[in-house]
Order: structure tokens, then sequence, then C-alpha cells
């Protein structure tokens, strides 16, 4: 069982932004930002170390969401990923850690040489 239950979720896809409340928590994740943390094994690899940075999602946007039993969602992106299943448990936690990810993310890219074309 999941220890945190969205009570809302709301896709805004001309701002490529998804809201999710979880009772007085409310957290605001861009499209990009929710595909480069993707769970799908093709962002995350089979294991430690194996995580695939993803390049090139400025612009990513959500078709669909589709739910997963009473546990997660799927979205579907613009790009074809499809393949990602988000707990309640992962959204959760992507929202709390929102600014930890996302710095993490942008010194990697940084790191490899891949400017975010929004910031060029």
């Amino acid at each position: 069982m999941s220890a945190h239950i969205p009570t809302e979720i709301n896709l805004n896809r001309r701002t490529r932004m998804l809201t999710v409340s979880f009772g007085d928590e409310t957290f605001e994740m861009s499209c990009e930002y929710l595909r480069v943390h993707s769970p799908s094994a093709e962002v995350q690899g089979h294991g430690p170390g194996q995580d695939v940075l993803q390049v090139g999602k400025e612009d990513v946007n959500i078709d669909n969401i589709e739910p997963v039993g009473n546990y997660a969602i799927k979205p579907v992106f613009d790009d074809g990923h499809d393949s990602g299943i988000f707990s309640w448990d992962t959204l959760y936690r992507l929202g709390k850690y929102q600014d930890e990810n996302w710095q993490r993310y942008l010194s990697r890219l940084d790191e490899a040489g891949e400017p975010r074309k929004l910031d060029a």
C-alpha cells in the first residue's frame, strides 16, 4: 500500500505542467522533468549506474495519462516514450525532491557537454 495517494492530478498541456496534490501538499512538475526522471528501464537502466542521460527533452509534452490500477499512472509522452509507470510514491518523491533532482540533472547535462536548448 502506498504511503502517499494523490487527491488530484491535473495536466496543463499549454504550459506542459503536471500538478499533483497529496492532501495539503501540491507539486507542479514540468513534462520535461517527468520525462527525464521516468522510472522506466529505458531511462533508469536495469541496475545501479545504468541510467541513461536524457537530452533534448525541453519541449516534450504529455499526450495522455493512463491509470495503472489504483497505484500509478502511465504518461504517454509526445516523443513516443510510454513505458514509465509512475507509482504514487514515485510521484510524491519526484515532487518533494524536485529541486535537488533538477539540479543534479542540470549538472549531469553540463558534465556531458549537453546544454539545454532553452538555456542556450
